[in-house]
C-alpha cells in the first residue's frame, strides 16, 4: 500500500460521488484561499510549509538539547497546555510501547517525559512530584505568553523544585523554555535567568505546532526519531498539494466530512484500536475543535477506542440518534504480536487458537465498521502502513491541511480560537485579578 490511504467505500449510501464533483468549485477557492495568504487567519498558516523550510539550526539545537537532557536526567517534565503538549504527547505514546511510562530506570532507553501545567488540580502536581522523587530531572516549560495560569502555576512549583535540588545555578542549566521569539513574560524571563530557549514561530498556532520546537523536543527527549517525522510530513506535505479532489485524499477526506455535514452529521468520533493511538486521538480533538466551532457551526469531535469503548457507548453508535459518522485510523502491520495459546481450556476459543491478536483485532475492526454502516453511520478509513515517525508526520499532515480546507468550506476562520478566552475571563474575574474589579463583583452577584 501507499504511505497512506483513504478508503470512502462505505460512503455509497450516504454521500453519492456527485456531490464531491459539486463540491471541488469551493474546495479549489478553499485552496487558494489557503495557499496564496487571502483567506482568514492566514498570518497563522506557516504550518503549510513547515516540514520543508523549518530553522534547520534550531533543529539541530534542538536534537543537542535532547542528548544533553538524556545524559543527566531520568524525567522530563514538560509543562504546557492545549497544543503545547497534546502533540507531543500523542507522538510519544505512538512511538513508543504501552507501557514504558512505568518501565523502571534499568528498562529505559530514554528519560520518562511526563506533562504538568495541563490542569489545575494539586492532587495531580502531587503526584507528579511524588513520581519523579529523588531522581534527576529536567524541565521543557513551553508557553507564548508565560502567562497562562495553568503552566505557569506549575512552572513556580517544578523551577523551585529544580533551586532546591540544584541549586539556583544548576536549575538554570536543567530548564528549556519553549516561547516567543520576542516577547512575553517567559522570553523575558528567559532571557534574564539564561535557559536555553527555543521558539513558538509566530505564524503557527498552538494546534499544529507539533513539529516546531514545541513537539521537537520532548518527542526527541522520548527517543523519537524527529528526523524522520519531518520527512514523513514532508512527503505529506507533496502528495497533498494538488486542488484537485481526485489526486489528494486529505481534501477528499474535508469534502466528505462537509457533504455529511450538510446532511446532518453533526458529530465525528476518530476511531482507533491500538491503545498507542488514543493519545492521538487527543490532539486531533483540539485540531478539530478549536479549528472548527465557531460562529454556531462546527463538527463535534468525539474518540471512540475500540474494542474496549464498544462495551461501553457501542450500542449508541449502533442504534443512537443518526447524527455521527466515524473516521477510523488504523495500521496495517502491527509493532509487535501474540499467538493466541492452543489449550485444552473450555472457553469458546479452539477456533482461534493459534492465530494472531492482530488477526482478530482486524476482523474485529471490519466486523464493526459493516454493522455501523448498517445501522447508519457512515465510515470513512485513514490508515497507514507502519506505526513509526515517518508515517506519524505523514499522518500529521494530512489531518492539518485537511481541516485547514474543511474551516473554509463552512465558513470560518480555522485558524484562530476567541472562545477559548471566555472561561479564562471568568476565572480571572473570579479569582480577583487585578484589572477584573467589576467583572468579579457581576459574576460573584451571579454565583
Amino acid at each position: 500500500m501507499t504511505t497512506l490511504s483513504f478508503d470512502t467505500s462505505k460512503l455509497d449510501t450516504f454521500v453519492d460521488a456527485n456531490e464531491l464533483t459539486m463540491l471541488q468549485p469551493m474546495v479549489t477557492l478553499a485552496d487558494d484561499m489557503l495557499r496564496t495568504g487571502t483567506g482568514a487567519g492566514a498570518a497563522y498558516t506557516d504550518w503549510i510549509n513547515l516540514p520543508t523550510e523549518y530553522d534547520r539550526t534550531e533543529f539541530a539545537r534542538i536534537q543537542s538539547a535532547a542528548k544533553q537532557i538524556q545524559s543527566n536526567s531520568e524525567v522530563l517534565v514538560v509543562i504546557g497546555i492545549g497544543g503545547s503538549y497534546l502533540g507531543a504527547r500523542a507522538a510519544i505514546d505512538f512511538l513508543n510501547d504501552y507501557f514504558s511510562s512505568a518501565y523502571s530506570s534499568e528498562q529505559r532507553t530514554a528519560p520518562q517525559v511526563v506533562f504538568a501545567g495541563n490542569n489545575i488540580s494539586g492532587q495531580y502536581l502531587n503526584s507528579l512530584i511524588k513520581l519523579i522523587g529523588d531522581r534527576d530531572f529536567s524541565v521543557n516549560v513551553i508557553s507564548k505568553s508565560g502567562t497562562t495560569t495553568e503552566p505557569a502555576i506549575a512552572f513556580r512549583v517544578f523551577k523551585q523544585m529544580l533551586e532546591t535540588k540544584y541549586g539556583v545555578t544548576g536549575a538554570k542549566a536543567r530548564i528549556y523554555a519553549t516561547t516567543d521569539a520576542q516577547k512575553g513574560a517567559l522570553k523575558t524571563l528567559a532571557d534574564e535567568e539564561g535557559y536555553e530557549e527555543f521558539v513558538v514561530p509566530d505564524g503557527v498556532g498552538g494546534r499544529f505546532s507539533v513539529l516546531t520546537a514545541v513537539g521537537l523536543l520532548p518527542i526527541a527527549v522520548a527517543g523519537g526519531d524527529i528526523d524522520q517525522l519531518m520527512a514523513g510530513a514532508a512527503a505529506a506535505q507533496v502528495a497533498y498539494s494538488d486542488s484537485d479532489l481526485q489526486n489528494n485524499a486529505a481534501y477528499q477526506y474535508a469534502a466528505y466530512r462537509n457533504a455529511l455535514y450538510r446532511k446532518g452529521y453533526t458529530t465525528e468520533l476518530l476511531i482507533n484500536y491500538e491503545p498507542t493511538l488514543v493519545q492521538f486521538g487527543e490532539w486531533w480533538k483540539q485540531l478539530q475543535g478549536e479549528s472548527e466551532g465557531k460562529d454556531g457551526k462546527g463538527i463535534f469531535p468525539a474518540t471512540g477506542n475500540f474494542s474496549t469503548d464498544l462495551h461501553s457507548f457501542g450500542q449508541y453508535i449502533q442504534e443512537g440518534r443518526r447524527n455521527l459518522f466515524e473516521t477510523l485510523v488504523r495500521v496495517t502491520e502491527p509493532v509487535s504480536d501474540v499467538i493466541i495459546p492452543t489449550t485444552d481450556a473450555d472457553d469458546g476459543l479452539a477456533y482461534l487458537q493459534g492465530e494472531k491478536m492482530s488477526y482478530v483485532n482486524r476482523m474485529a475492526s471490519d466486523g464493526t465498521l459493516l454493522a455501523h454502516v448498517d445501522g447508519g453511520v457512515p465510515n470513512m478509513v485513514v490508515e497507514i502502513e507502519k506505526q513509526d515517525a515517518f508515517h506519524l508526520g505523514y499522518l500529521i499532515y494530512f489531518f492539518e491541511i485537511a481541516v485547514g480546507i474543511s474551516g473554509y468550506l463552512n465558513g470560518v476562520n480555522p485558524f484562530n480560537q476567541p472562545g477559548v478566552e471566555a472561561y479564562k475571563r471568568n476565572m480571572f474575574g473570579l479569582l480577583g485579578k487585578p484589572g477584573y474589579e467589576e467583572l468579579t463583583e457581576q459574576l460573584r452577584a451571579r454565583l
